[in-house]
């Protein structure tokens, strides 16, 4: 025979259990009924509190309603968990009729197309690809180039000298020197790569940059084809209605030196902000090989004669992307580099 405050806390835990939707809040009837604190237990361990003659029946009574909870528990613990799987399953299954996700997608550093760009164009030109060591000694940077010892270039300001005899390349000029040691004319390269110069970083100027040199040595190669080869640049990169022009210039490895500047694209010459009103933009440097220089690799200059430019690649890049700032380049901010995904 039960008994009333017993049978009170079985009807409870039933309607709990009834009432319950998930495994875990099945877990919340157990403990809060069959816990080291729950209302059954607490209820066994105050028997000995009651009168001797009612315990028996209080005892019978909270045994029973406690394996009747615990069959009621197991019996709904297992369905519980089951109808918790099936919906696991529902959420996660995939729905093949939906459309893939793209993952993100890296591009070339802006520098990266530009050298490319370069490199393609001259190679359908016939042009080899050529590199060389960007710690150099002094006699390839400078004494094989015609730059004698006085002159400016050499200055501490200008160049990181590592000792006294090798530096980091101001230019990749001493490429062409190492080239040309080692093959007879006719000599057609690019050399691109880094360089190195004493800038403080600003706008404008760097500490670490890139070049693209150029060299042509063959019999009877003259300015005409160096502006030729040139201007077929110029249109390639910056579009086929562009135009340069070649003015008077100085560099000690060729003689005569020009500097070479195109059309602005942006306003046709009429002058803008970006070409400052001129109406052309410098992108390079030029001439004829100095014949001291040939002489200098074991070439003779009654016999042949060449060409060589340069210029940098970061220059090209702001000119024809619009960049006014060089350092953009360097600072890897991804809101700049995703624009030329």
């Amino acid at each position: 025979m039960g008994h009333p405050r017993v049978d009170a806390i079985a009807q409870e835990a039933r309607e709990a259990v009834a009432a319950a939707q998930s495994s875990a809040e099945l877990e919340q009837v157990r403990v809060r009924f069959l816990g080291r604190q729950g209302v059954l237990t607490q209820l066994l361990r105050s028997l000995g509190t009651l009168a001797p003659e009612e315990r028996p029946r209080v005892g019978a009574a909270a045994n029973a309603a406690k394996r009747e909870l615990e069959a009621l528990l197991d019996a709904r613990l297992p369905r519980a968990l089951e109808a918790e799987r099936r919906a696991s399953r529902a959420r996660e299954r995939l729905d093949l009729t939906l459309p893939g996700r793209r993952p993100p997608r890296g591009a070339l550093h802006p520098l990266t197309r530009v050298h490319d760009e370069i490199v393609a164009i001259f190679a359908g030109l016939g042009f080899s690809v050529v590199e060389g060591p960007e710690v150099e000694t002094d006699y390839f940077n400078f004494e094989a180039l015609n730059i004698p010892r006085d002159h400016p270039a050499r200055d501490m300001q200008d160049t990181f000298y590592l000792s006294e005899s090798t530096l980091l390349r101001t230019h990749t000029s001493p490429v062409q020197i190492r080239a040309m040691r080692t093959r007879k004319p006719p000599v057609r390269i690019i050399v691109p790569g880094k360089v190195f110069r004493r800038d403080v970083a600003d706008m404008s100027h760097s500490p670490m940059f890139h070049q693209v040199e150029g060299l042509a040595v063959d019999r009877a190669i003259t300015m005409g084809d160096l502006k030729g080869t040139l201007e077929l640049f110029a249109r390639q990169m910056f579009g086929p209605a562009s135009r340069i022009r070649f003015r008077p210039s100085f560099f000690p490895f060729t003689e005569p030196s020009a500097e070479v500047d195109v059309l602005c694209f942006v306003c046709d010459g009429a002058g803008c902000r970006l070409c400052k009103q001129g109406g052309w933009l410098e992108i390079l440097g030029s001439g004829m090989v100095h014949p001291r220089v040939l002489k200098n690799v074991g070439y003779d200059p009654e016999q042949v004669t060449g060409w060589a430019f340069g210029m940098g690649i970061e220059r090209i890049a702001m000119l024809k992307y619009g960049i006014d700032d060089l350092r953009l380049f360097f600072d890897n901010d991804l809101r700049f580099l995703r624009q030329f995904a």
